[in-house]
């Protein structure tokens, strides 16, 4: 990440608390990042192309030339679309936006929803959370409307045997983290909270983003390779 990325990496690292992004339009900024990815992406698909053909035609050092540029631009479309993910995981997740047994998954894509969910799960088990709640979304965003955040959470829920199940609230999911059933407790989110609850719980979610989301968003490097 150079000096001139979206946002300071560091300031979490640093145990200050991310902030939103005043005066800045949060999903044409995550467009534009995601945007930046897929021409980066189209770059490389077509030198890649083009590197085949000249190996056909037996042009081994001009092959590998492409092939070499090629390379480089799959790695700018990751760092792109590393970065949408940071930003738009961090302005999701900022204390007070979401309570601290919450996580906010739009945005990202399927590899980055397994990293970043699989390791808030594991951090929730290590410091005794009973549940964790998971914004998915209801695919209006996606390609055809189709799901996509919501199937890959499920699977990971699969995988780690954990009970799962659809919250009424439609985009969300509750997860069990005791191992038990997935019911949803009574009292969870229920719109009553008051005002010096409410505080505590952000500076419970203060201390946790300053844990977790580092360890997120080293994991979030080179997540997105380009096949």
């Amino acid at each position: 990440m150079t000096a001139t990325s979206i946002y300071d990496m560091q300031h979490l690292e640093n145990g200050q608390e991310h902030k939103p992004s005043p005066g800045l339009d949060i999903e044409r900024e995550y467009d534009r990042l995601r945007d930046l990815a897929r021409q980066e992406q189209e770059k490389r698909a077509t030198l890649s192309s083009k590197s085949q053909q000249a190996y056909k035609q037996g042009d081994g050092a001009v092959a590998h030339k492409l092939s070499e540029e090629a390379k480089t631009h799959a790695e700018k479309a990751n760092q792109y679309n590393k970065q949408a993910s940071e930003f738009i995981f961090r302005e999701n997740n900022v204390p007070g936006r979401v309570a601290e047994d919450t996580i906010d998954l739009h945005g990202q894509f399927e590899k980055e929803v397994e990293i970043i969910l699989k390791e808030r799960i594991s951090h929730a088990q290590k410091i005794g959370q009973p549940h964790l709640h998971v914004i998915v979304g209801k695919g209006n965003h996606s390609t055809n409307h189709v799901q996509k955040i919501k199937p890959k959470v499920e699977q990971v829920c699969r995988q780690l045997g954990l009970q799962y199940t659809e919250e009424v609230n439609a985009g969300r999911i509750f997860i069990n983290l005791k191992g038990e059933g997935a019911a949803i407790p009574p009292t969870a989110h229920d719109g009553n909270v008051g005002h010096d609850q409410q505080g505590d719980q952000n500076n419970e979610l203060e201390k946790l983003a300053r844990k977790f989301v580092p360890k997120v968003l080293k994991k979030l490097d080179g997540c997105c390779s380009i096949m």
